[in-house]
């Protein structure tokens, strides 16, 4: 016997499953008509909460604003509600808005699921493949590193996004990221390059202002310059001895490079590994009897990309040419 009921289920108006069954089997069969809507629609309203304003979702998307709009007009429509108060300045979701968030970010990271299983299948070199790095490591580390890939391999495409904020791979906002901090998701794997080491540096002309200090303790009078207020910063100086609070820190950047040009003007003292300062022989290291600060290296990809030939091939090869021995 074979027989069907129908069950109404909130908030989409007139959708609905219907569920045979045979026997003590039971199988769920979709209502396509139901969900005819278009996903691009479903990603401009959730790029728009998540951005915070139809300008900045549009930026993300590569669309312009009317496009936007257009497509969260559309999906309206198509679900028979409001989801975002017009007339405010700010955007202010409506009760329905609220209610889809969930199920549309089920959407999202399914379709994100999709995507990166389906690169890590792909078995063609041909494609594009986006890394991410710090952007002092982008301008003088990866360079030889891209030129022998773009030798080895050149139909792949390759989007370099130089960036000290820590990308999702999770969300393939890139696909390999060289990082400095361990990957704690499940579904990430990383391999240890090296561990690079980090010491304080001043130009000549602060220290010969401000004078040069003869122990640690000296350093508490002396202003220093902060990587992007992180309170890790702070925490590895004083791990290795050095007497500093927030009120050193008169200045803050979240650019390597802009870190040393504020070093070499004569800003105050900062940080910078062994490699980077090497560029800059006018910089003077303050006290080189201090331990170093070690700074790990982290090549970073998604478990679902890693087997894709490609992707494999770039992360391969970067594995090869950045790892170093550890220093003596």
């Amino acid at each position: 016997m074979v027989g069907s009921f129908e069950q109404p289920v909130y908030p989409y108006k007139n959708r609905r499953y219907i569920v045979e069954y045979c026997g003590s089997g039971i199988r769920k069969s979709m209502n396509w008509p139901a969900i005819a809507f278009d996903w691009n629609q479903i990603r401009a309203f959730l790029a728009t909460v998540e951005e915070g304003s139809f300008s900045a979702a549009a930026r993300a998307l590569g669309q312009t604003q009317p496009t936007l709009s257009r497509q969260i007009s559309a999906l309206e429509d198509a679900l028979g509600i409001t989801l975002f108060e017009r007339g405010h300045r700010a955007m202010v979701l409506t009760e329905p808005g609220r209610a889809l968030l969930e199920p549309v970010r089920a959407m999202a990271e399914a379709a994100t699921r999709i995507s990166l299983t389906a690169s890590g299948q792909s078995s063609q070199i041909a494609g594009r493949v986006t890394l991410t790095a710090t952007d002092s490591m982008a301008m003088h580390v990866l360079p030889p590193v891209l030129l022998k890939l773009r030798q080895l391999a050149p139909e792949i495409e390759l989007d370099i996004i130089a960036s000290n904020d820590v990308r999702d791979l999770t969300r393939r906002e890139a696909d390999i990221s060289i990082r400095h901090a361990r990957p704690e998701q499940g579904e990430l794997i990383g391999r240890l390059l090296c561990q690079t080491r980090a010491c304080l540096y001043a130009s000549p002309d602060f220290l010969d202002r401000h004078g040069r200090p003869k122990s640690a303790a000296d350093l508490a009078r002396y202003d220093f310059i902060g990587f992007d207020r992180d309170e890790r910063f702070l925490a590895a100086l004083q791990g290795i001895g050095l007497p500093l609070t927030e009120r050193n820190f008169k200045l803050h950047t979240a650019s390597g490079p802009v870190m040393n040009e504020l070093i070499r003007n004569g800003l105050g003292i900062g940080v910078l590994t062994e490699e980077f300062a090497a560029l800059n022989p006018g910089l003077e290291r303050v006290l080189p009897g201090l331990p170093v600060i070690e700074v790990p290296v982290w090549l970073v990809t998604h478990r679902e990309l890693h087997t894709s030939r490609r992707i494999r091939l770039v992360f391969d090869l970067l594995a090869q040419e950045l790892a170093r021995p550890e220093p003596a």
